[in-house]
Order: structure tokens, then sequence, then C-alpha cells
């Protein structure tokens, strides 16, 4: 995203003239969440600033700060302390979209289990991530062509539910998501749902600009 992040962290860049941390904010908040966790690193003094206590929204925001960045699931990790025994959900501060977190709140979910939201694949991410299969997430099949992978494969959007025991066991520091979910396909723990309204990835000067036409 730089040059627009050389001064201003990813999550308060403006769609409609709104950070994108202030559109889930608003959404969470909406669905009826009170309570939310706010990872922060690169910038970090920033998003603090801008959430404060999340009293302007009705929220109660506490802020996980990040000496350096952890990565999503090193982020989550060190963040457990502040987000209590009970399932919680996860949205990654560089997406913009309009899901329904009421879907996710309302969604019981077993201990060591996780539920992702699948996107239909962007074009700047035509091979997807993973496949939906009767509401179960998997792998995406080795033996079949590109095309046939595009066709039969979704997209992590980034937004997921997860039962806090779900990352158990994993040691603090820098980790990435992607082998704990595959860690959890190969376990069975991994459930998911198609969702099919606004999602971005909001991963370049070019696809910001485009959202703010």
């Amino acid at each position: 995203m730089r040059p627009l992040t050389h001064e201003t962290p990813k999550p308060l860049l403006k769609v409609g003239g709104v950070p994108l941390l202030e559109h889930h904010l608003v959404r969470l908040r909406d669905a009826g969440i009170s309570e939310v966790v706010v990872n922060a690193s690169y910038l970090g003094d920033q998003v603090a600033a801008f959430c404060g206590d999340g009293g302007r929204w009705g929220l109660r925001i506490r802020v996980s700060r990040e000496a350096a960045p952890l990565e999503t699931a090193g982020g989550i990790i060190e963040a457990l302390p502040l987000l209590g025994e009970a399932p919680f959900i996860v949205v990654n501060g560089d997406v913009y979209c309009d899901y329904p977190f009421k879907r996710l709140i309302d969604r019981a979910i077993d201990s060591g289990q996780g539920r992702l939201v699948l996107v239909d694949n962007p074009t700047h991410h035509p091979r997807g991530d993973f496949r939906l299969v009767d509401g179960k997430v998997e792998q995406p099949e080795d033996t079949v062509t590109s095309e046939a992978r595009s066709r039969n494969t979704l997209t992590f959007s980034g937004i997921a539910l997860y039962a806090a025991d779900f990352f158990a066991g994993y040691e603090r520091g820098k980790r990435a998501l992607k082998p704990l979910l595959d860690d959890a396909i190969l376990q069975g723990h991994l459930s998911g749902e198609r969702f099919e309204g606004v999602w971005n990835d909001v991963g370049t000067p070019e696809r910001l600009a485009a959202l703010n036409v």
C-alpha cells in the first residue's frame, strides 16, 4: 500500500471518507458486539489513539500492542489474554465488506473449532485458497488444472469465528495463520460458509482508489 502507508497505518485508510477500521467497528457494534480487541503494530500509536476506549461507538476497545509485526496467528495468540475463553470473531483490518457479523455471533461452535467466511476468488487471486464441501473447509485438489482449481475453490475473506482453544498449544511469537488452518483441516476442525456480498481486499492503492470512485 505504499506510499499511502508511509504515514498512515492500513486500517486507517479511508473508504467513503471513513477509515476501514471504523467500518468494521460500526458493523460489529450493530451486530450486537460490545467488546473489541484491536491489534496494533505498524504506526500503532495512531491506531490506539483513533480507537481510544471505544466509547464514541458504544464499544469497549482494548488495544493489543505488538512491538514488531507478529502476523495473523501470532497477533491473535498475543491477544488471547484479552479475548477471554468465549468464542471470538476475527476480522482483518485491511478488508472492506458488508458481511452481517450476526451470522457468526449466532453460530454455535465446539471446542477447538474454527469457522471461516469464504468469498468468490477476486481477480488478483484466481486460484483461491480452499474448497467448501458440505459446510467443511477442505484443501484444493492437487491433481486438477489451474482452470479447474479456480472454479472449485474459494478465497478466505479474513473473517472467521474461533473457539478460544483453537490456538491452544501454540507459543507466542511471529506466526502465520495458514499452517494452523491446514492443521485444523487435517483434524476436521474447520467449517465454513460462502459469502456473496460486498467484499474487497484493500491490498493496493489501485484497489483502494476503485472503492472510492
